[in-house]
């Protein structure tokens, strides 16, 4: 029996609780509640795993698209017995939303049941399920990727680990769990006048569905259909008409390939954040040439809220979730490196100071040796000053390496306005070292 308010789905009749149903569409559907498998109080990511009952979701749903909140309230009046009620709410949103698909498969099913039983989503006719098997398994898999993102949560206040910090200039951020087909919107919270409060102040503003690429995730050559890892910004926001209608109401590139790709040697270009064709709600978890593909109504949200060149953009494989205290560690020792970068800049101190820079540098095509007389005529130049780091970001990514993307204003001590600058750190046999330096 599926326990009310609690958020269901459709899966075969055989894995239903043999309980006495409340009606046929009940026994095709079953709660999230360990029905699927056993969810523990809090998963390996740091979301914390709970059934998302009527109260949950309505906490839930500011966050989430019109048309998702819509089709999981269907899910929960399933879950409830309310049949008519779900029907009638879901012809309600596929005339407002025709080209949804999902919404059309729940449709159907329920349409179904007013005439024979229904054993799973998608529960049509032997011939029809062989010609679309493939179109009803990303249909399926669509469905439950967007109830395990309603039903593994971050805790109130959690931020992903990726956020050391955040300076105020970046109003709002970005996070992309590939593992769960979410893109999570943030709001900074910093004040511009905390000077020294390094600790990441974010709420979510929201959560959405979306779509990585056909070939998965890590790009590595330009035409993989893969989306790229890494931290990125957004750098542009181009205008829908002069768009072909494939990326529908706009589209945000960002800055693929950094210069952690470069080094790398990973090629390609022109990864986006956009929307939809007319034809298409959603494009399938994985369906993309290698950018992120949201509906047109959140990628509109995502177009009036962010900021070009300000905004981060953080893709994971899987996102990992902590209080923003539990960042400390990890934070409080690199700024320690910064800040000895910094006074040895102030001094002028130049052998000390190349010891910061790693042999890998590599920036606007020069390496070490070629960019090293630009600092030594900057610093000549300025002679001795001390220098302010305002505004600092910290971004840190790791995978086979431990990096640092470090956005800073570099101001002379007593002015109010200077260079800013980006530098991509690596960790190297337990050192920090810049291998790039350039603006953003």
């Amino acid at each position: 029996m599926t326990t009310p308010g609690t958020v269901v789905e459709p899966v075969a009749a055989a894995t239903v609780d043999t309980a006495t149903p409340k009606s046929i569409m009940d026994s095709a559907f079953i709660t999230m509640q360990g029905a699927v498998r056993t969810l523990s109080d809090e998963t390996a990511s740091g979301l914390a795993s709970k059934p998302l009952t009527h109260g949950d979701f309505q906490q839930v749903k500011p966050l989430l698209g019109r048309a998702e909140a819509a089709l999981i309230e269907i899910y929960q009046l399933i879950g409830q017995g309310q049949h008519r009620d779900a029907l009638a709410k879901t012809e309600a949103l596929v005339r407002t939303h025709p080209n949804f698909q999902l919404a059309q498969l729940v449709l159907g099913d329920l349409l179904t049941l007013q005439t024979r039983p229904v054993h799973l989503l998608g529960d049509v006719p032997d011939t029809k399920a062989v010609a679309a098997a493939e179109q009803l398994a990303v249909l399926r898999d669509e469905s439950r990727r967007r109830l395990r993102a309603l039903t593994e949560r971050p805790p109130e206040g959690h931020i992903p680990t990726q956020f050391l910090a955040l300076s105020s200039q970046s109003r709002h951020a970005i996070a992309i769990d590939a593992s769960r087909s979410r893109l999570y919107l943030f709001e900074n919270r910093a004040s511009a006048n905390a000077q020294g409060q390094r600790s990441p102040q974010l709420r979510l503003l929201g959560d959405y569905y979306i779509s990585v690429g056909l070939s998965g995730i890590e790009k590595v050559v330009e035409g993989d259909k893969r989306t790229p890892l890494g931290v990125y910004y957004i750098t542009s926001n181009l205008d829908p008409a002069g768009l072909p209608d494939l990326y529908g109401v706009g589209a945000l590139p960002i800055n693929y390939p950094n210069p952690l790709d470069i080094q790398r040697g990973k090629t390609g270009s022109g990864i986006w954040l956009h929307g939809t064709p007319r034809e298409q709600f959603v494009r399938a978890p994985q369906a993309s040439d290698g950018c992120v593909v949201m509906s047109n109504p959140d990628l509109e949200r995502l177009l009036s809220t962010v900021q070009i060149r300000t905004t981060p953009v953080v893709i994971a494989p899987e996102l990992h979730w902590v209080a923003p205290a539990a960042l400390n560690a990890d934070r409080q020792p690199f700024e320690t490196t910064l800040e000895a970068w910094r006074s040895l800049k102030s001094q002028g101190k130049l052998n000390e100071l190349k010891g910061f820079y790693s042999d890998r540098f590599r920036s606007q095509g020069r390496d070490l040796a070629q960019w090293w007389p630009r600092i030594e005529d900057e610093i000549r130049s300025n002679g001795q000053r001390q220098l302010e780091l305002k505004d600092v970001s910290m971004l840190r990514w790791r995978d086979t390496e431990d990096t640092m993307v470090v956005t800073f204003g570099e101001v002379a001590m007593g002015q109010t306005r200077g260079a800013t600058k980006r530098q991509y750190w690596i960790r190297e046999s337990d050192q920090w070292k810049i291998f790039f330096e350039g603006t953003p």
